[in-house]
Formats: C-alpha cells, sequence, structure tokens
C-alpha cells in the first residue's frame, strides 16, 4: 500500500472518530438534560461568537462607543477594539455536559464529604403558578465561596444557573471551569464606563433572553457573619429589562437564605475583619500559608486514619418569587416612572426593593445547631455556662425563633440532642471545652462564637439585646 493510501486511511479513520465522538457527546447531553429535567434557556447554549456579534450590532452600545471615544480622544476603532476584548472576557461558553457531568458530580461529591446538605422551599414547587417563559433571578446571601458549588448542587434538578462571578476565578483553571459552567466574570470596584456599558447590554441581553441568573447582592463574603448591605449595580441591570412590559410580567426574584454550621474561611474572614483595626497586626502572608497547610494537614491526618467527621450542616432555603411587574406598578401607582428617572434617582428605588429582598433571605436563614448554641453562649456574661442552664437557654431560643416562623433545623429533635451536635463541632474547633457540670469558652472561641451567633442574630427576638451586647467583633468596618 502506498503512503498517500495510509495517509488517506488515518485521515478517514480520525474524521469517523471524531464524528462518533461527537454523536457521543450530542447524547451524553441529552442524556444529562433529561435525566436532570432542567429550567434551561435555549439562549444559554448560544455560541459565543454569536452572542458577541448581536452585542456589536446593539445601537446602544455603539453610542456608548462614540461617547467614550470623544470623552477619552480616542478613535472609534480603539474604543471597539477595546469592547471586544471586554466581551471576550465577560461572555461564557456553556456546556451541558461539564455542568451535569463535571460540575453536578463534584459538588456532589465534596458537599456531600465536608456537610449534611439540605435543601428546603417555603413552597413545595418553587415554580408553581409560574409562566412557562418566566424570568427569574435567584438572590442569595453570600457566606462562603462554597456557596456557588452548595447551590449548583442543590437547584441542579430544577435550574440551571449562570452566577455573576469576581475576579478571583479568574486564574487557570477556574476560568475555563467557570466559564464552561455558564458564568461570567464581573470586574468589582473597576471605574471604566466602557466597560460597565458593555457588562449592562451584556446583563440585559440574556435576562431577555430567559438565562437564569445567580446574584450575591451583598458583593463579597461576610466577615462578621451578619448580612452585609446589598450592592444593587448589577441588580439593576438585570431590572432594566423591565423596561419593556411583556418581559416585565415574566420576571421574578427568588429569594434564597444559606448557613453552614463551619464556614471553612471564617479564621481568614475574621482576621480581614481584624485587620481593619489599627491597634490589630496584620498576620503575614507565611503565617496565613502555614495555617492553610496545618488545616489541611490535620483533615488529611483525620481522613487517612478513618476519624473524618463532616462539619455539620449547610442548609439552604428557597423563598417565596417576588414579582417584578408588582414592584414597578406600586411605584407606578405613587406617581413614579421608574425608567424615565435619571439613574441615580430611580437606583434609589432599586435600592429600596433590594433591601426588602435582603429582608426576606434574613427571615429566611436557617438555624444551624451550631449557630442557635453560639447565640445562646453569647448571651451569657460569663465565660463559663452550666449545661443546664446553656440547654435551657437553647430551648428558650429554638421556641422563640420558632414563635418567629424561623427556619430551625432539626426542631423536632430533643434540644440535648440538637445541642449535643454543635458541641462535636465546637470542640473539634477547639471553641468550648467540658469542665465540671458546664462548659468553658476557650480563647479563641470568642470570635467565632460571635461569627457564628451573628448570622441569626437579626432572628433572635427578646434575646437579640444579650446577644448583641456580647458582639466584640468590629463589624461596622464592613456593614
Amino acid at each position: 500500500m502506498s503512503t498517500w493510501a495510509l495517509w488517506l486511511a488515518g485521515a478517514a479513520i480520525l474524521v469517523a472518530t471524531g464524528l462518533l465522538m461527537q454523536r457521543w457527546l450530542r447524547r451524553a447531553a441529552r442524556r444529562s438534560l433529561w435525566r436532570f429535567r432542567p429550567r434551561l434557556a435555549r439562549y444559554k447554549l448560544a455560541r459565543k461568537r454569536e452572542i458577541i456579534a448581536t452585542l456589536l450590532a446593539d445601537p446602544e452600545l455603539a453610542s456608548d462607543v462614540r461617547d467614550h471615544a470623544r470623552a477619552h480622544s480616542l478613535s472609534e476603532d480603539v474604543a471597539w477594539r477595546q469592547v471586544r476584548a471586554y466581551l471576550d472576557e465577560i461572555i461564557p461558553f456553556f456546556n451541558v455536559l461539564a455542568y451535569y457531568k463535571l460540575a453536578y458530580n463534584a459538588s456532589r461529591i465534596l458537599m456531600n464529604g465536608l456537610y449534611k446538605v439540605g435543601v428546603e422551599s417555603v413552597r413545595k414547587d418553587p415554580f408553581a403558578g409560574l409562566p412557562r417563559d418566566s424570568i427569574v433571578i435567584y438572590l442569595m446571601n453570600h457566606r462562603s465561596n462554597a456557596d456557588y458549588v452548595l447551590v449548583t448542587y442543590a437547584l441542579a434538578g430544577d435550574v440551571s444557573i449562570s452566577y455573576a462571578v469576581g475576579e478571583w476565578a479568574r486564574a487557570f483553571p477556574l476560568e475555563y471551569l467557570f466559564k464552561s459552567f455558564g458564568s461570567y466574570f464581573i470586574r468589582r470596584r473597576y471605574r471604566d464606563t466602557l466597560y460597565h456599558a458593555v457588562l449592562e447590554r451584556y446583563v440585559r441581553l440574556i435576562t431577555a433572553k430567559g438565562v437564569t441568573q445567580g446574584i450575591f447582592p451583598e458583593g463579597g463574603l461576610t466577615r462578621d457573619g451578619k448580612l452585609r448591605p446589598a450592592k444593587i449595580g448589577l441588580l439593576d441591570y438585570v431590572l432594566g429589562v423591565a423596561r419593556d412590559p411583556a418581559l416585565r410580567d415574566r420576571m421574578y426574584i427568588m429569594p434564597v437564605a444559606i448557613n453552614y454550621d463551619r464556614v471553612l474561611e471564617d479564621r481568614s474572614l475574621l482576621r480581614e475583619l481584624a485587620a481593619t483595626d489599627p491597634a490589630s497586626a496584620r498576620p503575614s502572608r507565611w503565617a496565613q500559608f502555614f495555617e492553610v497547610a496545618r488545616y489541611l494537614g490535620a483533615n488529611l491526618r483525620r481522613l487517612v486514619t478513618f476519624r473524618w467527621q463532616r462539619n455539620g450542616r449547610a442548609a439552604v432555603v428557597i423563598g417565596e418569587p417576588v414579582p417584578v411587574s408588582t414592584w414597578v406598578s406600586t411605584c407606578e401607582r405613587g406617581g413614579i416612572s421608574l425608567f424615565e428617572l435619571p439613574r441615580h434617582e430611580r437606583l434609589r428605588h432599586v435600592q429600596v426593593f433590594c433591601d426588602g429582598i435582603m429582608g426576606r433571605i434574613g427571615e429566611l436563614i436557617p438555624v444551624t445547631p451550631v449557630s442557635l448554641a453560639c447565640a445562646a453562649l453569647q448571651s451569657f456574661e460569663s465565660e463559663f455556662v452550666s449545661r443546664e442552664a446553656l440547654l435551657d437557654r437553647m430551648a428558650a431560643m429554638r421556641d422563640a425563633l420558632l414563635e418567629l416562623n424561623a427556619r430551625v433545623l432539626r426542631a423536632d429533635r430533643d434540644i440535648e440532642e440538637t445541642f449535643d451536635r454543635a458541641y462535636r463541632m465546637l470542640r473539634m474547633r477547639r471553641v468550648i471545652a467540658r469542665t465540671g457540670g458546664g462548659f468553658l469558652i476557650l480563647p479563641r472561641g470568642r470570635e467565632l462564637i460571635g461569627y457564628y451567633a451573628n448570622s441569626i442574630d437579626h432572628l433572635v427576638g427578646p434575646f437579640i439585646r444579650g446577644v448583641r451586647a456580647r458582639d466584640a467583633l468590629p463589624s461596622a468596618a464592613f456593614r
């Protein structure tokens, strides 16, 4: 056989293999969608170059480019090149197999290895009564970087969520993975007006096309455990779609509340909080490195010696959907035409709306065993608390929370069982130690007790004054 014949045979085999692989991948993607049957907007499967072409043809974006070029004495060609660079940076390339095979299975293994995961919905079916073509935006509190993984796992059977991800994930291979999961990147605190014009047009486009998005309005992790004030820039971009009455009637905000028995970054977050105090010395990078290494080594040792313990509960609560049309109609009845107002005036109304959603999220925060135990410990003045007094205080707090319709985990169990689950975690973290007939709060434990008590301090009713009085964290710097 001649060399040319061998080359042709090899090429034919490669082409046939490629076609078979492509066919197998398509079938695997269809099987994944059939298995989960999620709410998946067709536009999420659009090719990246098609989305870029649509945005480059947007007359509003063209007007922004001309304004930017004039304001900065640039040629329009230079400004358009910058737009293309921004689009390439922001726009993801969603892959069904990456999301429902890699992301889902990785999140399932990771979350079930670290926590006992619980998902609860205020309604049996969160989407009951919503139109089939509804546009749903998830607003969530931000406790941990694990929130992305937790919510992906918890909601995979219902929706495929596109997250707005900050710069921290723009490193190989995280950037490629997040983009293949459908997440888009945003530069926080970046002041370039052209960048924000491009981001706004992209967010409006995918919102109008029905892509389900997940937004953390706090804009970053809570350092003191409390809910942070909402930042509304991204939400304002999303709500801009409501200018169209047909789209407005399809738009709903879904509040989601997250809490953990243990936030993996808790001590690091507390160090960041302490660094805002001029009297405190910020630990060196080497000190932080050795602490992380020590943490990983301790957990590896537990795993190898078959003494691995999960970090308690990770809980997600999905609230009632909030129709955007109701909010807009309420404003109009008050004589406020939202989308005719200057932006700075409209933002005031968006802030009020978002604060209302954050209030709903606060009401839905799950009360985990550790947060309940820490709130009870925080309400005592003494560093030593007797077991009987602690259990009585936890029981009284739980009853008050249930009267306030709070989401108390394991509320049907005996209070001793709830505390025993919390104690195992607090003992492992060296937060409290058993001594005599009660428990002693260890020197490094007070900060963590305050951190976890703060996650529910807005819920604990008649005990709120005692809890706040014992809170020594400098939370004002981050609120």
